[in-house]
């Protein structure tokens, strides 16, 4: 099959990279130096700029499919003139529009979209989709992070993407099911410690990462996703936002207009930066708890990845974009061909496709560790 990729930085990179090994791949991105590092490895390659609907239209018709692992500011409108185009999509963009109002569009246009399709959100909503197929789910939790091993002050922290999507992360306002009923707080907010093995505490806040689910999943109860970080992070990023450097107004500094989220951006890019070789990890944790045959049961889903020297590729390229082109797959292999926008718990629940993406995964050396107690 002819895959195209957009998007060649550090998850696209290693998206198109697994799929090379069975499809013929290309990839596009506006980073020459992005696409060198791809080219050494034998993917064809194209320096385009994706932000023309038009460009964007005429590079992807040859292709069977596109996998889009672009910015989130360029997510939504990138994905509709893939749709339009007639393209079935596998895409990891996290965007704040609502991919499910494409898909009205989708199914006229006989396409097939999985989106969201990462690890979280992602296989956290494959999960639940699964469980909610087989029993009568009444909680869900989310906790996830991707971490540095050897943390550095004052962030402690480095993005394995984009810091501007970090960002849109930490100021988003996020939405929890409670009691059955949508409830808005602040990003950052209800911050609470918890213990991972082999990790140790983390801090744990409140980030807008349940998306579709508060639609597809309305149904059960309580629901919440949260970021880990190491504790300390939150109240420095808190400080941050306070102070106005995530503001997207315009002040004028000396003779110069400037947004400081652009100039935050730019700051926090290098210390945020990952350098190559640098170790660090993907840790989640995902709860399901509820009736099932008759008993009250918990589900605890748990993953613990780490950089891989061998390829360099990092946890979160990783667990991120092998659940993706896990569900690229499914799409190639015509397991999952329903017309229309699909959030991840929807593809969960078509027989079969969450155990092959469990098993994709588990081929890649990234292991989901299950059990289940009586509650």
């Amino acid at each position: 099959m002819r895959i195209c990729v957009l998007g060649a930085g550090m998850v696209g990179g290693v998206m198109a990279r697994d799929l090379a090994g069975r499809h013929e791949v290309s990839a596009a991105d506006r980073s020459a130096e992005a696409l060198a590092r791809l080219a050494s490895h034998g993917i064809i390659t194209r320096q385009l700029d994706l932000t023309d609907a038009q460009v964007l239209a005429d590079f992807v018709r040859p292709f069977d499919l596109v996998v889009s692992a672009l910015p989130g500011f360029l997510g939504f409108r990138t994905l509709k003139a893939l749709i339009k185009a007639g393209k079935n999509v596998a895409d990891i963009s996290f965007f704040p529009e609502d991919a499910v109002e494409l898909d009205a569009l989708a199914k006229r246009r006989g396409v097939t979209a999985l989106v969201d399709i990462g690890v979280a959100p992602g296989m956290d909503n494959l999960i639940l989709g699964h469980h909610d197929a087989h029993m009568q789910v009444a909680r869900f939790e989310c906790l996830v992070g991707g971490l540095p091993k050897h943390p550095q002050p004052p962030f402690n922290y480095k993005a394995p993407f984009s810091p501007i999507d970090v960002i849109e992360e930490y100021t988003r306002p996020a939405r929890l099911q409670r009691a059955g009923k949508v409830v808005t707080l602040p990003a950052l907010s209800e911050c609470e410690t918890v213990e991972f093995d082999g990790v140790g505490r983390l801090e744990a806040f409140n980030t807008d990462g349940l998306r579709s689910l508060l639609k597809t999943m309305a149904h059960i109860p309580e629901m919440a996703e949260k970021t880990l970080r190491y504790p300390g992070h939150a109240a420095l990023i808190e400080a941050l936002a306070q102070s106005g450097f995530f503001s997207t107004d315009t002040l004028d500094v000396s003779t110069v207009k400037v947004r400081p989220l652009d100039l935050a951006v730019k700051l926090l890019l290098e210390q945020w930066k990952l350098a190559p070789g640098e170790a660090e990890f993907t840790v989640m944790r995902v709860t399901v708890e509820g009736k099932e045959d008759g008993r009250h049961v918990r589900h605890v889903w748990e993953v613990h990845d780490e950089y891989d020297p061998t390829t360099g590729f990092t946890s979160m390229a990783r667990t991120t974009g092998f659940t993706c082109t896990a569900a690229a797959n499914l799409l190639l292999e015509r397991r999952f061909r329903e017309p229309g926008v699909h959030p991840p718990e929807i593809v969960a629940r078509a027989a079969g496709c969450f155990e092959y993406i469990v098993a994709y995964l588990k081929e890649r050396r990234v292991h989901y560790r299950h059990r289940v107690s009586a509650l």
